[in-house]
């Protein structure tokens, strides 16, 4: 299929963790993850047990997914954001911010993966350059549509931003955010998600000059759940539509971020979607800083 058929996909890719503990590397753009004096092998533990129980919850709904297995130097491997998949045959692979992010890029899988996707546009050259782009993490598509909405921050360069939608012919809708802690959120996938025919986005972390602009684009084409602050800290907008059996379509997210809705919200969200699909992913969540929509990759 190509990338404007369908905003979803039933086929995604999960990083089995080979490790995890709260990354040192990514802690001063993420402003979500937690670092204590938890031991590693009990954070591994934790963690390995909600990575499988929210792949079962899925695979339960009929999505299938493939599996691959991580390196034990990679505690964020866990967050597949080094690559994407496009119908087109497209496989990129990303410039990661961080070192030990860096080191993601599993030979084996991209090998795998050249398979069904053999052209390969290998961005990574451009970390040189200092440069930065996480994939869909920086970069949430309105694949119908062809627009791209990304907010940028240390891990997002304006410049790879612009290449990669001119290059897939993706309208841009760029802004800037701050979060609680008065920085960048880190990733634009934390911030908002979009579906079929909705999408939810937190509007008080867009800076003021953008914000209308950014919401008055995600109304012209979809309903539009708003998102606190504080929901926004609880992982509401780290959610991605999913197809199971059948073509059905599911909310993913995880079982905080769910708890974090209002009834509305989650009324709302039933209107649009089959069903929802939450788990516990609480360790990976506070160690992590990323949620559900972080631990899948799309394959198209």
């Amino acid at each position: 299929m190509t990338d404007s058929l369908f905003q979803s996909t039933n086929h995604l890719l999960m990083i089995e963790p080979a490790s995890f503990y709260a990354n040192p590397q990514t802690m001063e753009t993420n402003a979500y993850q937690v670092q204590d004096d938890a031991p590693r092998d009990v954070l591994f533990a934790k963690a390995l047990k909600e990575w499988r129980g929210f792949r079962d919850k899925l695979l339960e709904k009929g999505v299938i997914i493939t599996t691959h297995r991580g390196f034990e130097n990679c505690p964020d491997m866990v967050f597949p954001n080094c690559m994407s998949t496009h119908g087109d045959g497209g496989l990129y692979l990303y410039p990661m911010y961080n070192e030990n992010r860096r080191a993601e890029h599993s030979s084996d899988l991209v090998a795998m993966l050249q398979k069904a996707y053999p052209h390969v546009h290998d961005w990574r050259h451009y970390a040189g350059d200092q440069l930065h782009l996480e994939s869909t993490a920086s970069i949430c598509r309105d694949r119908v549509n062809k627009i791209g909405y990304s907010g940028l921050s240390a891990r997002t360069s304006r410049a790879l931003v612009e290449k990669w939608l001119d290059e897939k012919g993706y309208s841009p809708v760029i802004f800037e955010t701050c979060s609680h802690a008065g920085i960048p959120v880190y990733h634009t996938d934390c911030v908002m998600w979009i579906g079929t025919s909705l999408a939810a986005i937190c509007t008080p972390c867009i800076i003021e000059k953008d914000r209308s602009r950014v919401v008055s684009s995600l109304r012209a084409t979809h309903a539009v759940l708003e998102l606190s602050m504080e929901q926004l800290s609880a992982f509401c907008g780290n959610a991605l539509e999913v197809r199971g059996a059948e073509g059905k379509r599911y909310l993913a997210i995880s079982s905080g971020g769910y708890a974090a809705l209002t009834p509305d919200q989650i009324s709302l969200i039933r209107d649009h979607f089959d069903d929802i699909i939450h788990s516990d992913l609480s360790t990976l969540e506070r160690y992590g800083g990323g949620s559900a929509r972080c631990c899948l990759m799309e394959l198209f």
